[in-house]
């Protein structure tokens, strides 16, 4: 599945978690992606990004809760599912929002809770999905710009004349 689209149902279900578990488990799912997109942009992303990308991938996963935690669910993670990363800079431009996002979940868990090993379980989260979001910021600023000027590049062009002739 497209990174995009994952990003995209990982926010969502992060902005309908309610309870602290469901909030920890959604987080894990975020940062568990942050790390799969970059692990995917080190090995197949444009060539300015792959070292930082490298870093995220390291970022993301430290942020992850062990496997024995009860805020992780049972089933496949998002990042299980990554198959591309079809656009790159749409991809870390949404990766940033849903760092931004996990950030801002995580302290309010921190705030509102009175257990010390919760707590400090979300500093280290915040601390990681910050760093996550410096790193996607720096390859955002490694990318080319598209060049708006010039239309998007086909493969190839057609003419319509030549439409009859295809089997």
């Amino acid at each position: 599945m497209d990174a995009e689209r994952l990003i995209s149902i990982s926010r969502s279900d992060l902005a309908e978690s309610r309870a602290v578990p469901d909030i920890m488990a959604s987080v894990w799912q975020a940062q568990c992606l942050a790390q799969a997109i970059g692990d995917h942009l080190a090995l197949f992303g444009p060539r300015e990004v792959r070292g930082e990308a490298r870093g995220l991938g390291e970022t993301g996963g430290r942020g992850v809760v062990g496997p024995d935690h009860p805020a992780r669910r049972p089933g496949a993670s998002a990042a299980s599912q990554l198959s591309e990363v079809l656009d790159p800079r749409g991809t870390l431009l949404a990766l940033g929002a849903l760092l931004g996002e996990v950030g801002m979940a995580l302290v309010g868990v921190a705030c509102a809770t009175d257990e010390e090993g919760l707590y400090w379980q979300c500093i280290e989260a915040i601390d990681a999905a910050d760093e996550a979001g410096d790193r996607v910021r720096v390859m955002l600023r490694r990318l080319p710009v598209p060049d708006r000027s010039r239309p998007p590049e086909r493969a190839e062009a057609v003419d319509p004349a030549d439409w009859a002739a295809w089997p």
